[in-house]
């Protein structure tokens, strides 16, 4: 601020709210005010030869001239009001007890102005403050004058003429109008600004809620639109993966086989960028909802390394997987599906940058508390690692280290934001270490509930034949761990009962192909409705172990015919196991599936072994 300023419009400013404005105008105006009753009344008093009246209006002058320059030089409005009311009351006390000895309506004024000036400018606390230390030692005066007859010998009282008094009275007056006139006018605009600001924010809740709305509608629509286009794409790919699996298991010729691979292969990444797409849309919405289910920690890791151990084999990668021998025993509860997704991601990466040398898999437990465990869960590679400013670039969505990097690997940068996300919202983080051409290791500590039994194995395993006890197919298994992974058997022949009675409901014709020739391979020949309603019609006059049904279909889809068939007067056809086939990504499903009464849902394109456990799952049980 200027030291030379003496304008007020350069010590006001926007970011002052309308009552300090206020403030800051009344000290500038009552400043101009003051000075010119106080030299009005040091020319009246010095003319009468009252020197003790003359010094201390003198002495104020200097003191407002000061104030005044501090104001326009920085306006600490404050500071100047706590500064001039103590300056008031010691004047006042002085002209009562000492000056004066007397009280008059010009002390009452002096008394008024205060009062107004404190409250205005300081706040309720200090007004009440000033005004007692005012009021007071006014009314101890009067009293002691009453009793007592108060009076100071060694100093005589001087008495200002009639003409000074009127000067004193009106320019008091005039102040005390003044600060009233100028709060009260600066009332009415805050009053207003308020009333404006209240229609704004009205205006602006309005345009918010539109714009929430907006946003639910868009969300809806995407939602909608995703599920529709995961259902077309879907669909073709589950006949595609379908007929690649049904010809594979033909025993095709060495040159048709490899050619059956590259085509599952294809779809199989086509189908892995669609999931990754719906995945990370599904985070993103909030929508993800974890669970807490008690499952082997062991076997999970397992299952999750068995199909990438092929992977990396083909690259001619080691495979490692190392878990602590702590785990062998014990269940624990959380997310199984979620957790897979995780480690997954983290696995393929690294076999995917990964050109030659190891892939490590560690999962150790760091702190067992008996009822809770906290486990370090680990993927190394000895790839191409990543430069140490893209470390936190390739957690974003849709993003990889370079474009070189995309050329050259291909995917949708979506694997690690996916990882990221599904961490963060546990409240978890993701560590990475990572060196350029010498490899990276990716990591995070997740503290599970413990069950207190034992955990049995939960799968039918047998050990892999002809297989060494410590590498399998590139797995190598530590010391730490069973001398043996078991692995899942599946023998769809010996597995499901040859008179199982199957009924389908699907309109799709390649769908309805692909699904006789696969039951075929289980010598099952299934009875095939092309609707919802026919599915209802057959379901009435005719008897079957399970239902396949189908969501989206036309005249009348998955979701009404199980409400009719759960209808149904006789029990065994109200309670046969229904499993919804679905090819549609709506976040809620599984929910709205459950609602409808059905038992199960598969997700299109599905594979056989999957479909085969869900329904022996559900027959076994009725």
């Amino acid at each position: 601020m200027d030291f030379f300023n003496f304008s007020i419009y350069k010590i006001l400013n926007k970011d002052q709210s309308i009552l300090d404005q206020a403030r800051i105008r009344l000290l500038y105006y009552g400043f101009a005010l003051a000075f010119v009753t106080l030299a009005t009344l040091f020319l009246s008093v010095y003319l009468q030869h009252l020197p003790i009246m003359s010094i201390t209006c003198g002495v104020l002058l200097l003191c407002i001239t000061g104030l005044f320059k501090y104001l326009t030089y920085k306006p600490d409005w404050r500071t100047i009001s706590h500064i001039l009311v103590i300056v008031g009351t010691i004047t006042n006390l002085c002209m009562v007890f000492f000056i004066m000895q007397d009280v008059n309506i010009i002390t009452i004024q002096i008394i008024i102005l205060v009062i107004v000036f404190s409250f205005y400018m300081l706040g309720q606390n200090w007004g009440m403050f000033f005004s007692l230390l005012n009021l007071l030692p006014v009314l101890l005066f009067l009293v002691m004058v009453y009793d007592h007859n108060y009076f100071i010998d060694f100093f005589k009282p001087e008495k200002p003429d009639q003409s000074t008094i009127i000067i004193g009275v009106f320019a008091n007056f005039i102040l005390i109008i003044f600060i009233h006139s100028h709060f009260y006018n600066a009332f009415l605009r805050n009053i207003k600004q308020l009333k404006n600001t209240s229609e704004e924010q009205t205006a602006l809740n309005i345009k918010f809620e539109k714009a929430i709305e907006k946003a639910e509608k868009s969300s809806q629509v995407q939602s909608e639109f995703l599920s529709t286009m995961s259902h077309e794409i879907r669909t073709p790919l589950n006949a595609v993966i379908g007929m690649s699996n049904l010809l594979m298991m033909n025993n095709p010729r060495p040159d048709q086989n490899e050619n059956l691979e590259i085509l599952k292969f294809s779809a199989n990444n086509l189908l892995a960028i669609v999931n990754d797409v719906l995945d990370f849309n599904k985070i993103e919405s909030g929508k993800v909802v974890f669970e807490k289910i008690k499952f082997n920690l062991v076997d999970l890791m397992h299952n999750i390394c068995g199909g990438q151990v092929i992977k990396a084999e083909e690259k001619g990668l080691l495979f490692k997987l190392d878990i602590d021998n702590a785990l062998r025993k014990k269940r624990i509860f959380g997310d199984p599906t979620r957790l897979t997704q995780i480690i997954f991601n983290l696995i393929s990466n690294a076999i995917k940058f990964t050109a030659q040398g190891n892939i490590w898999v560690r999962v150790i437990c760091l702190e067992d508390r008996h009822n809770n465990i906290t486990i370090n869960f680990s993927v190394k590679d000895t790839g191409i690692g990543i430069k140490k400013e893209n470390l936190e670039s390739i957690f974003e969505p849709f993003t990889q280290e370079s474009i070189s990097t995309t050329r050259q690997y291909g995917g949708t940068g979506l694997g690690l934001a996916i990882v990221r996300r599904l961490l963060e919202l546990q409240g978890l983080h993701m560590h990475v270490n990572s060196k350029v051409n010498e490899g990276s290791e990716f990591s995070f500590n997740m503290e599970f509930p413990v069950a207190t039994e034992v955990a049995p194995s939960e799968r039918r395993t047998r050990p892999l034949a002809g297989v060494s006890s410590q590498t399998i197919n590139g797995l190598a298994i530590s010391s730490a761990t069973d001398s043996f992974v078991q692995a899942t058997i599946a023998e769809p022949a010996t597995i499901l009962n040859n008179s199982l009675r199957v009924l389908i409901a699907e309109d799709n014709p390649v769908n309805v192909m692909l699904m006789k020739k696969l039951f075929s391979k289980w010598k099952i020949v299934p009875t095939i409705a092309e609707n919802g309603e026919r599915a209802v019609e057959i379901m009435q006059y005719g008897n079957f172990d399970i239902i396949l049904m189908d969501l989206q279909m036309p005249v009348m889809n998955g979701f009404d015919a199980t409400i009719e068939i759960r209808k149904m007067p006789d029990p065994a056809k109200a309670n046969i196991p229904i499993i919804a086939l679905t090819a549609s990504a709506l976040f809620d499903i599984k929910d709205q599936v459950t609602q409808a009464g059905m038992n199960d849902y598969i997700a299109k394109p599905f594979k056989p072994n999957e479909l085969i456990e869900k329904i022996q799952n559900l027959v076994a049980i009725v």
